[in-house]
């Protein structure tokens, strides 16, 4: 069973699962349920290289600690802001008169976190890497936050990419008569600049949810001499947080 979640994955990440082709259905063929455990997987393999920082920085205890829950928290990240967005992305999308369904959004955006997370797993070794042979706290929560924002950056690329596919296999298929969406022509085209601002918006929205949700579920890498912690109070934000830190990073006044 796993082998078929691996080999579905393996199908997203070459093309094979989102070719012309394999969309003439409305959706990308893959086992959602699977993905999800993938997701989840994949997640806690990164969230372990992330935190692996507080092995040689932090008490045994509690880098053992802080190594289970950044496991725990990081696969959490991801599908709290895939379960925040997901309305807004199936709004636009009806809005614009696009004719995917409620699952083909689903497994999309399920697909674009397989696609993220395989690529945060895939960097995994290169951040538990610099975890082990550096103390610069600063310097290994702002190299997260770029491994992490290169995923997303692919993930949602990815998701641009493929939704534009599926919408012009659909728009094929349509029938001339079909009703227009509310933001659609009469004649069954949507305004394609129209389209790609609203997507483009709905990136901008996921990436600040993701941002933020981040924040609320921090700490992830465990700061040094710093008792650990599940959960840390609700203060300042997540971009004030990394213009803080790379002010120290540039000021040497780093931790």
């Amino acid at each position: 069973m796993i082998r078929e979640w691996i080999k579905s994955l393996d199908g997203l990440l070459r093309g094979e699962a989102t070719k012309m082709a394999s969309l003439q259905h409305g959706f990308i063929e893959m086992p959602s349920g699977g993905m999800v455990i993938l997701i989840v997987l994949l997640g806690a393999f990164y969230g372990v290289c992330m935190a692996s920082f507080a092995m040689f920085n932090r008490p045994a205890a509690d880098a053992m600690l802080q190594m289970m829950a950044s496991a725990a928290k990081i696969p959490l990240l991801f599908l709290l802001t895939l379960l925040v967005t997901f309305p807004s992305l199936y709004v636009f999308n009806a809005l614009i008169g696009s004719r995917l369904t409620l699952r083909a959004v689903w497994q999309l955006l399920v697909a674009t976190l397989s696609v993220m997370l395989a690529v945060l797993a895939s960097l995994g070794p290169v951040v538990a890497f610099f975890s082990v042979s550096t103390t610069g706290y600063d310097f290994m929560l702002m190299f997260n936050v770029v491994i992490c924002a290169a995923a997303g950056f692919l993930g949602l690329k990815f998701l641009l990419f493929t939704l534009h596919r599926l919408t012009m296999v659909l728009e094929k298929q349509s029938l001339e008569n079909e009703p227009a969406g509310a933001l659609e022509k009469i004649d069954g085209r949507a305004f394609s600049g129209n389209v790609k601002a609203i997507f483009r918006i709905w990136v901008i929205v996921f990436a600040l949810v993701g941002a933020q949700m981040s924040w609320v579920l921090r700490p992830f890498i465990g700061a040094p001499n710093v008792p650990f912690t599940l959960l840390r109070e609700r203060n300042s934000n997540f971009f004030e947080a990394v213009l803080d830190a790379t002010g120290r990073l540039l000021s040497g006044e780093s931790k």
